[in-house]
C-alpha cells in the first residue's frame, strides 16, 4: 500500500526520570490514520490495566512503534535529561524506515536526522506521543518487576523506582543496589554517608 507523504508522523516520549533507580526507558509510535485507537491519553493518567490494555492495541494497530531504554549508568554518566534524550533517539532511530516527523513531548528533542518538533504537553494533546507514553511506561513497569525479582528488598514492585517513604526506608535498611542511580541527590548522600562511616 501507497503511504501518502507526510503521513508517517512519529510521536515519542519517556517515562523513568523521576525514579531512584531503574532504567529511563522511550517509545515512539506511529500510528495508522486508518484505524483511531480510542482512550489514548498521558500514560499517569491511565490505570495500570488501562495502559496494559492499550498497550495490546497500540502495538497490535499501529504502522510502527520501538521501545529502548537508557541504563543506570548512562543516567550516572550523562545526567537524567541526556539519558532520557538517548533513549528517545535509540527508540527512533530503531524503526524500519524514516518517518516524516517526529513529535516529541516537552521542550527538548534528540539529535535526529529528520524533523522534530518539542510539544509540550504533547502526552495530553498529541495521540502519537500519548501511545508512546503508554507504551514506554508499560515496558519500564515491566523491568522495574523484573528488577524486584533481583533485588526484593526495595519493593520495586509496588513504587516502581520513585523516592516514596518506602523506598527512602528500604534505602537507608540495605544501602543503594546496583540499579540505583548514584548521581541522585537521596542515593548520593546516602553513599557519602556510607563512605564516611569507613
Amino acid at each position: 500500500m501507497l503511504v501518502k507523504k507526510f503521513e508517517w508522523i512519529c510521536g515519542v516520549d519517556e517515562a523513568g526520570r523521576g525514579p531512584l533507580a531503574g532504567p529511563v526507558f522511550a517509545a515512539c509510535v506511529v500510528l495508522d490514520p486508518d484505524y483511531k485507537i480510542a482512550g489514548l491519553a498521558d500514560s499517569k493518567k491511565l490505570s495500570e490495566k488501562k495502559r496494559d490494555d492499550l498497550t495490546l492495541i497500540i502495538k497490535t494497530r499501529s504502522i510502527a512503534w520501538a521501545i529502548a531504554f537508557a541504563s543506570v549508568e548512562e543516567i550516572d554518566q550523562l545526567n537524567i535529561l541526556q539519558a532520557s534524550l538517548l533513549a528517545m533517539k535509540r527508540a527512533v532511530e530503531s524503526l524500519s524506515f524514516v518517518p516524516n516527523k517526529v513529535l516529541v513531548d516537552g521542550n527538548r528533542s534528540p539529535c535526529l536526522d529528520f524533523p522534530t518538533e518539542t510539544i509540550i504537553g504533547g502526552d495530553n494533546l498529541v495521540p502519537e506521543i500519548s501511545a508512546a507514553s503508554i507504551l514506554a511506561k508499560t515496558a519500564r513497569d515491566a523491568e522495574m518487576l523484573r528488577l524486584h525479582h533481583c533485588f526484593p528488598n526495595y519493593g520495586f514492585d509496588q513504587h516502581k523506582g520513585y523516592p516514596t517513604k518506602g523506598h527512602i526506608s528500604a534505602l537507608q535498611k540495605h544501602g543503594p543496589s546496583v540499579v540505583h542511580r548514584r548521581s541522585f541527590s537521596p542515593v548520593k548522600k546516602l553513599v557519602e554517608r556510607m563512605i564516611d562511616k569507613l
